[in-house]
């Protein structure tokens, strides 16, 4: 053992002497694997309550497919996973033990909704949840009518470090398909500014806040809602950053709509100016498996996250 390191272990002590070390030999924090993932109508319901929602039914998911779901997040293995698409309660308890069992144990959940209750968003954490604020009742108008929020805004606030909090944010916005109310992308245009304004809200109580925007915002990359919710200037402040994903043949889709053939990027993750130095983009991906649709029309968005800036 070298002389500094002799010296270093009888004054300090040994946890410090193994923090020192590990600094000595250029080991890198351990990451956090955050994963955002629309499940595709997690939800269990007798056909007789299935009712007609954005113009297409609720249906049950099938066995096959949760099993699928599953052994998908059995892979990625998260800290922290947000979802999409799932119903009550119980269904929540379904996933987090069905997971458990698969080795995942995310003991720390949050189930949030807006104006429709019968998809809801969630998040399952295996690091206690130190704050929540997620928003239920905000609505916006268009013309004479007023309109709820129809997933409302999930949101927690993770203390990854005593010096770290994260501020998890998560959204569904309203879908592309036409509904008789208002136009669809008018009301997504909406959602997103009220993501937003709940956004600068967390800014203005705590400036320089780390915060992730994740979700199905069901918007293209080059329409005026992403815009919104991304803010001004890239440069600003409060301004959010897309963080791009790929797969592990370099494509960003994240959703593929079977009746249209189509493949499209609607999943997103978007960060603050000060969380963008803990995020590993070099180990961030797009799940990709050859039967990934077997458990959803979604691919799940994966993060990995530095407790320390990996950037300066």
């Amino acid at each position: 053992m070298r002389p500094l390191l002799q010296f270093t272990r009888r004054v300090i002590g040994p946890a410090v002497f193994f923090a020192l070390s590990a600094w000595l030999a250029g080991a890198e924090p351990e990451r956090l694997t955050f994963c955002s993932y629309n499940l595709k109508n997690w939800l269990t319901l007798d056909p007789v309550d299935a009712v007609v929602s954005q113009a297409r039914p609720v249906t049950t998911k099938p066995e096959s497919e949760r099993a699928r779901v599953v052994q998908i997040l059995a892979a990625i293995h998260p800290d922290i996973l947000g979802v999409c698409e799932i119903g009550t309660p119980d269904d929540l308890a379904d996933l987090q033990q069905r997971l458990a069992r698969a080795g995942v144990d995310l003991p720390h959940t949050e189930l949030a909704h807006g104006g429709d209750e019968t998809r809801r968003l969630a998040l399952l954490s295996r690091l206690p949840i130190k704050a929540r604020n997620s928003q239920t009742k905000l609505s916006y108008e268009i013309g004479a009518q007023t309109l709820p929020f129809q997933r409302g805004i999930l949101d927690v606030t993770i203390a990854i470090t005593p010096t770290f909090d994260l501020h998890l944010l998560g959204v569904h916005f309203k879908s592309m398909r036409p509904v008789q109310e208002a136009d669809q992308a008018l009301m997504r245009r909406n959602e997103a500014r009220l993501l937003r304004l709940h956004i600068d809200s967390i800014f203005t109580r705590e400036p320089g806040a780390c915060i992730l925007a994740y979700g199905d915002f069901n918007e293209h990359r080059n329409e005026p809602a992403v815009a919104e919710v991304m803010g001004g200037m890239r440069t600003a402040e409060t301004a959010m950053r897309d963080v791009l994903l790929r797969d592990a043949n370099g494509e960003v889709w994240t959703h593929f709509w079977d009746i249209a053939d189509t493949y499209s990027r609607l999943d997103y993750c978007f960060s603050s100016r000060l969380l963008r130095p803990h995020i590993d983009l070099r180990n961030c991906y797009i799940y990709s498996d050859p039967e990934v649709n077997k458990a959803s029309d979604h691919r799940p968005l994966v993060l990995k996250i530095s407790p320390t800036p990996l950037l300066k």
